[in-house]
This record gives C-alpha cells, sequence and structure tokens, in this order.
C-alpha cells in the first residue's frame, strides 16, 4: 500500500493528472503507470497531423547513413581512376567494344586495382545489371578450394541475358573479381584454372593481387597482366584537396604533404587518415601534428622494422620474463622477421608484434 501511494504521488509530479480520474484516458494512463510501461504525454493525433508526423518520421529515417570516404569518393567511371594512364587506355578500348578478356591487376595497395575493374563493370552493364553481372569475392578470406567450387563455378555457369535500359551494348558475359588472389592457395587456383577455361563463353575473371609471383603460371598465362603503380605525390595532393574541398575541411599545406609522405603512395591509406583527422579535431584545421598524432610511430622517425626487430629480440632475451613469456615473443618475432622479408607492411607487422608483447608483459603484472 505503501508503494502504491508513493507511485501516486511520482504520477502527479510527473504528469499533473489527478490521482483518481473518471476520465478513460486517467484510468487508462495510471494503469499503465503502475505497471512499469512507458506512456506518452503527447495529445492525440488528428487525421491531419497524423500524416505530417508520418511524412517526418519517413524523411527521419531516409536520413542518409554516414560512408567511409574511400568508398565515398571511389571512383565511378574508368575515366576517374588516377594516374594509371596504360591501364584507363586499354580498357577504354576494350569497353568500346563490350568485351573483356580475363585480367590481373598487380601493384601496391592503395594504387586504384579494386576501384578500376569496379567501375569497368558499371560501365558495361550499367547500375540496373552491375548486381546480377558482378560477384566480387575478397580472396584472402574466402581463399580455399570449396569456395572455387561451389561459388565461383555455381556463378559462373549460370547464363546471363537482359539488355540495359538506356540501349548501350551489353556484353553477353558476367564478371568475377577475386581480391587479394595471391592469398589462395595452390589447389584453389589450380581449380580456377580448369573454371576459367570451361566457363570462358559466359565469365571473365579479373584476378586482384599484391604480389604477382603467387599466382601460379597457368593462371597468369590466361590473363592480361596490368601493373598498378604507385601514386605520384602530385595526384595525391590534388585528389586529397578535392575531398577536403567537397566535405568542408581545413587541411594546411603542411598537413597535405606530411599525408602524402606517410600514405607512401597508399591513397586508400592517405584518405582513411584525412578523415580520422578531422574527426579527431571536430571541424578545426588539421595540421601536420594532428597527422602524426594519428600515423605517427617508429617508422616515420626513421627506424628500420627489421632492426628493431633485432634489438627486440636481446632484449627479451636478457630481460626477467618466464620461460614460456620469452617462448612466445620470440616465436612472434620469428614470424614478424619472415613477414617483413616477405615484404609485408612494417606498420602492421609492428602493431602485431606490439600487441603480443604487451599481452605476455601484462600477464606478469
Amino acid at each position: 500500500m505503501y508503494s502504491l501511494a508513493i507511485n501516486a504521488i511520482i504520477f502527479i509530479k510527473k504528469f499533473g493528472t489527478p490521482l483518481f480520474c473518471n476520465s478513460l484516458t486517467g484510468e487508462v494512463t495510471m494503469q499503465a503507470f503502475l505497471k512499469g510501461t512507458s506512456i506518452s504525454t503527447k495529445p492525440p493525433l488528428t487525421k491531419d497531423r497524423g500524416v505530417a508526423a508520418t511524412a517526418r518520421s519517413s524523411g527521419e529515417n531516409k536520413k542518409a547513413k554516414p560512408v567511409p570516404w574511400v568508398e565515398k569518393y571511389r571512383p565511378k567511371c574508368v575515366d576517374e581512376v588516377a594516374f594509371q594512364e596504360e591501364v584507363v587506355a586499354v580498357l577504354k578500348k576494350s569497353l568500346e567494344g563490350a568485351d573483356l578478356p580475363n585480367l590481373l591487376f598487380y601493384g601496391p595497395p592503395g594504387t586504384g586495382k579494386t576501384s578500376t575493374i569496379l567501375a569497368a563493370a558499371r560501365e558495361l552493364f550499367g547500375p540496373e545489371l552491375f548486381r546480377l553481372r558482378v560477384l566480387e569475392l575478397n580472396a584472402s578470406d574466402e581463399r580455399g578450394i570449396q569456395v572455387v567450387r561451389e561459388k565461383v563455378k555455381n556463378f559462373a555457369q549460370l547464363t546471363v541475358s537482359g539488355s540495359r535500359s538506356d540501349g548501350k551494348p551489353c556484353p553477353p558475359f558476367k564478371i568475377v573479381i577475386l581480391d587479394e588472389a595471391d592469398s589462395m592457395t595452390s589447389a584453389a587456383q589450380a581449380a580456377l584454372r580448369r573454371t576459367m577455361e570451361k566457363e570462358s563463353k559466359t565469365t571473365r575473371f579479373c584476378l586482384i593481387c599484391n604480389y604477382v609471383s603467387r599466382i601460379i603460371e597457368p593462371l597468369t598465362s590466361r590473363c592480361s597482366k596490368f601493373r598498378f603503380k604507385p601514386l605520384s605525390d602530385k595526384i595525391q595532393q590534388q585528389r586529397l584537396l578535392d575531398i577536403a574541398d567537397k566535405e568542408h575541411v581545413k587541411v594546411s599545406n603542411e598537413g597535405i604533404a606530411y599525408l602524402v609522405k606517410v600514405s607512401e603512395g597508399d591513397l586508400r591509406k592517405a584518405i582513411t587518415f584525412l578523415q580520422s583527422a578531422t574527426r579527431l579535431t571536430g571541424g578545426k584545421e588539421v595540421t601536420e601534428k594532428v597527422i602524426t598524432d594519428i600515423a605517427g610511430d617508429l617508422i616515420d622517425e626513421g627506424h628500420a622494422a627489421t632492426q628493431l626487430v633485432n634489438q627486440l629480440h636481446d632484449v627479451v632475451v636478457e630481460n626477467n620474463l618466464s620461460d614460456k613469456q620469452k617462448s612466445i615473443i620470440t616465436e612472434k618475432l620469428a614470424e614478424v622477421d619472415k613477414c617483413l622479408a616477405d615484404g609485408a607492411d612494417e606498420h602492421l607487422q609492428l602493431i602485431s608484434l606490439c600487441a603480443t608483447v604487451m599481452q605476455q608483459l601484462t600477464q606478469n603484472c
């Protein structure tokens, strides 16, 4: 009874309604309050107000979701691809005849390999047929032979039909894009070779990789190979300034120059750093110091990653750690050293190494 009285007092203070109300609305509201359900204090909607509220809520639901700038400013056509003149020229000739060979794009990350084939596919098929005619797989995640036998083979065997609504010629084939194909197993690559042969009339393949040496010879011989070179500093600066202008971001000249420096020809990394710096500053000018806070590490100070690995090995061996901790850290050091020798990214390898060291050190606390 005491709790009921307390609830009634809270109800009166909150809603200004008499405790015992003879109206139907008052009784329902009081019962709902005591049961703990949510209560609306807004007046009932008339027909006109209800329509207006519905229209307003639907407009709010259609509010554009934030998109990473890398995707937002990805080239929509082949002509927008930056600094790859040879590749663009050959692709434009192929697009004019509505035909395309099997392709192999290789080169450093962030140079436009995936963007180029996606832009070419949009020009070939148009926006209506693009989703139906293109299968994009990240081979680093789906790299086994089972993927080739199921997803790729089943998609390649589908027949295609239909025409573009704008009247342009639509090629009678589909496109399979295998990103990071150098991560595929040898067995999967061998199985893909047979699929490329059998489905040559209905399917074109585009293999994308960083290291062409990791693609087996039977695959490379069936593709037209294009090397994507790192973007020049001038091209990167132009693209970054263009994005900054469209997003109304203030960036100092030193900030742009440092962005280009730390990205090392990787435009995707530079755009990501620019967006992160914009969020960090909260609308203020993006300076070199802000970029350093985001991208700065030991490599930017001129230290070689391999040298750090060797010196850290000596420190770990001489340090007062348990045998188990030393074995885990030295095993990680060996793994990082092997990856660096294979050409892996120094920044990512050092982050992975530091994470392992920190994990072992915290366990010792």
